[in-house]
């Protein structure tokens, strides 16, 4: 049985465990000028605070609205895509997202504009995927 798109995900990284969702809005539904947008919250386990990462469509990024792109696809046009859906791309924005200044455990909700932090995150993953796997065992 497929997994319901609209339930939170678990993701655990470095020992503490988070929820995690990917989320489709228009600020202006319907019409050709709807503003489509897609984000991806981070909540900490316990935690009052979390992370809205958000993406909007403007000239040269992409979000999805319908093919080709899949649902959690973000591409800059002249660049490769993140997947907001894979763990590894949310640990990669994630870890970005706290060398600026985010807390896991702090008091509030902190939203970040998502493109800010697409180079940094697709650096970091480019970076995970050349590494060779940790010994098992």
């Amino acid at each position: 049985m497929p997994r319901n798109p609209n339930k939170a995900r678990r993701i655990v990284v470095d020992g503490d465990t988070y929820t995690r969702s990917v989320r489709h809005s228009h600020s202006r539904p319907g019409g050709p000028d709807r503003d489509c947008c897609e984000s991806l919250t981070v909540h900490l386990t316990g935690a009052r605070g979390h992370l809205r990462i958000v993406f909007r469509e403007g000239p040269g990024r992409l979000v999805p609205t319908g093919y080709p792109m899949v649902s959690g696809e973000v591409s800059f046009t002249t660049s490769k895509s993140l997947y907001l859906h894979e763990p590894g791309t949310v640990r990669a924005l994630m870890e970005e997202a706290r060398a600026r200044g985010w807390r896991p455990d702090g008091p509030s909700g902190m939203e970040i504009d998502g493109w800010t932090l697409f180079e940094a995150a697709l650096r970091r993953r480019t970076a995970d995927s050349s590494r060779p796997p940790a010994p098992q065992g």
